[in-house]
């Protein structure tokens, strides 16, 4: 029997992996990509009697997949939180799906462990911008001040190193950034020994100071859109730039739009902090768009669509 792991490869998905994998170590395959990969099961080749978890991809993008993989005989165990349509009803599926506004895979995973390994799960939650969430189980966990905040740049840090393009656009493939966070069970002592950290700390605090110097396309007390330049820097930034912007004016909602290496832009959506709702409803209206409600995204906009794009954002946070 072969087992596989398919994960997103954010802060959220590595922090779910981690959680499991320090429950259950044994070798397995891992398949992953830059966060806004998130087709992941067609690259699945299991058979019958293999297992496979799934963790922080949509399972309505991953319908296809998922139907070949369960009729295949393949036992599978998902969870996630982003807009899944209709859920399976299959004898191989156990899904453990929530698409509430302030739960992220980890805590899902959290949940199921009953919080054997919680601040991962609190690291998670900061990185996928749930930082009220985060910062309330910080204080129940009886951290300090300065704990939860560097929970909260791990996090970030994170986040940040799954935005790109593609792989090259990474300081860490997903999978290798995992396999650095692996031999610790506490993420301080992450934050303490690791030479990872260090490094996406760097990147990080380079590209956002870069970003914050920029002007926005469009603006007003409702919403906010940001077009960045075509540098691999921008790319890596754009979605901690959009959960920068969603906390600096949580009354605002909020797109990043970055050129990408097809000729086309890659957006990313907030909602307000105080409403946050709409985003996934926002870019589903696109091809290529998904997400959930408080974030989304729009993997491939055509150049001569921003116009379109830009009306309609506007529109749709109007009120």
């Amino acid at each position: 029997m072969n087992r596989f792991y398919v994960f997103n490869g954010d802060a959220d998905g590595i922090c779910a992996l981690h959680q499991l994998r320090l429950v259950d170590p044994a070798d397995a395959n891992l398949i992953t990509g830059v966060k806004r990969d998130i087709k992941l099961l067609d690259r699945v080749e299991a058979k019958s009697g293999d297992s496979l978890t799934v963790l922080d991809i949509s399972l309505d993008s991953n319908r296809k997949g998922l139907m070949r993989l369960l009729e295949e005989g393949v036992k599978i165990e998902y969870f996630d939180h982003h807009y899944a349509g209709e859920i399976p009803q299959h004898h191989n599926l156990t899904a453990h799906i929530d698409l509430s506004a302030d739960v992220c895979t980890s805590l899902l995973v959290d949940q199921y462990l009953k919080g054997k390994f919680h601040l991962w799960a609190i690291t998670a939650a900061f990185g996928d911008n749930f930082v009220q969430k985060a910062r309330q189980l910080g204080i129940a966990a009886k951290l300090t001040e300065t704990e939860i905040d560097q929970l909260a740049h791990l996090g970030e840090y994170l986040n940040y190193n799954g935005y790109g393009d593609n792989l090259p656009d990474l300081h860490f493939h997903p999978a290798a950034l995992y396999e650095e966070i692996k031999p610790y069970i506490s993420p301080f002592d992450f934050i303490a020994e690791s030479i990872a950290f260090r490094k996406l700390s760097a990147g990080y605090q380079d590209d956002t100071s870069r970003a914050d110097s920029l002007q926005p396309l469009t603006a007003d007390e409702r919403h906010a859109a940001y077009l960045l330049p075509d540098a691999p820097w921008a790319r890596r930034v754009s979605g901690i730039f959009a959960n920068k912007l969603a906390n600096a004016y949580p009354q605002r909602a909020h797109a990043v739009i970055t050129p990408n290496h097809s000729g086309a832009y890659t957006v990313s959506v907030r909602a307000s902090l105080t409403n946050p709702n709409g985003a996934d409803v926002l870019c589903l209206q696109f091809d290529t768009g998904g997400g959930r409600k408080a974030a989304a995204g729009i993997n491939h906009l055509p150049t001569d669509s921003l116009d379109s794009f830009i009306t309609a954002f506007k529109q749709h946070f109007c009120s």
